[in-house]
């Protein structure tokens, strides 16, 4: 078993409640707030994430090792307020203006709902914005067409090697014509990454079959409306859909077809195989980043987002044999790791 390190390149290219009493001294910007135990600057920073998986947990996770490889520390000089939207848009929204009103130094937005509600949130404010895991910038209207900050605001995109996961499907799968996918119609980068799928699809002879759903509670029907019509299922890194991964993988197992996950997470929880990228590593790219940010070295707003630009082979022997399903001995000797168990959360 081994493991690949991605590659990550400058692109050019709360609950509705929150934390009470956790209020801070900080001012907006990098300004000085109580000091840190060393006598230097100490900061305060609100992380919100959009959902509790795996792949967005590995980017805090990431996000936290990068602010300290950079000096600043947790419960050292560094105050980390956190909170999650539960795939919920509107807590999305209450948690970023709760942070606004903290005066909190930089708040780090874990996936796109939660960077344009931050985004949204700090615009009148001198408060510096960081996401990850954020697929299409572009699209969510937080960087312009060239890849330049729209304002106080940058990060990283962790967006999919399309491309990858569909030559990795017609070599697992030479006889598949149809392959499904779920998706959240709220959330803009699964809008622009199946528009990605549908226009790169015919190259490899497949055709896709999508399922739009507007909330957790429709996930299992179009699940097992699409396992019906298709010969495999591949996820995006759609929040609301893989909250909800057992479900559909529950459906798919059924019928003995293979889901292909987006990244290693959804792989250990029981995807077959995915192309996918590595969030620790994501994260902690974009922890540099808000370090630099944090300490004045650079600043948001002239700061382009970086990408994930190389993608690595996970697969789950104990997800294929569970349907029957034999993978080739290349893919399993090749991958950047191999699980022969299934870890569903």
């Amino acid at each position: 078993m081994k493991r690949k390190a991605i590659t990550v390149l400058t692109a050019i290219t709360m609950t509705a409640a929150l934390f009470a009493g956790c209020g801070s001294n900080a001012a907006k910007g990098t300004n000085e707030t109580e000091s840190g135990k060393d006598g230097g600057k100490a900061y305060t920073i609100g992380i919100s994430q959009f959902a509790e998986h795996g792949s967005l947990d590995n980017c805090r996770e990431g996000f936290l090792k990068g602010l300290e490889e950079e000096g600043l520390v947790e419960g050292e000089n560094l105050k980390v307020i956190y909170d999650n939207a539960q795939t919920d848009t509107g807590t999305a929204g209450a948690i970023a203006e709760g942070f606004v009103s903290q005066n909190v130094d930089l708040v780090c937005a874990i996936a796109t709902p939660c960077a344009m509600s931050a985004y949204n949130a700090c615009m009148e404010t001198e408060i510096p914005v960081v996401y990850t895991a954020v697929s299409d910038p572009e699209e969510a209207g937080l960087a312009d067409e060239d890849g330049n900050p729209v304002g106080n605001i940058t990060g990283s995109s962790d967006v999919l090697p399309v491309k990858a996961q569909l030559e990795m499907i017609r070599n697992l799968l030479p006889e598949a014509k149809k392959i499904g996918i779920i998706y959240t119609t709220s959330e803009a980068n699964s809008i622009s990454t199946i528009a990605a799928y549908k226009e790169l699809a015919g190259e490899y002879g497949f055709e896709i079959v999508d399922s739009g759903i507007t909330a957790p509670s429709e996930v299992e029907m179009a699940a097992e409306d699409l396992v019906g019509k298709v010969d495999c299922l591949t996820n995006l890194t759609d929040n609301t859909v893989v909250d909800a991964l057992q479900t559909v993988l529950a459906a798919a197992n059924e019928k003995k077809i293979p889901v292909f996950g987006s990244e290693i997470e959804q792989v250990k929880a029981g995807c077959v195989a995915s192309m996918g990228i590595e969030y620790v590593e994501l994260g902690r790219q974009t922890g540099v980043m808000a370090a630099k940010i944090l300490k004045g070295e650079t600043k948001a707003s002239k700061t382009p987002f970086i990408s994930a630009t190389e993608a690595e082979l996970y697969v789950n022997t104990a997800a294929a044999d569970s349907i029957g399903m034999a993978l080739k001995e290349e893919y399993v000797k090749d991958a950047a790791e191999t699980f022969t168990e299934i870890t569903a959360e």
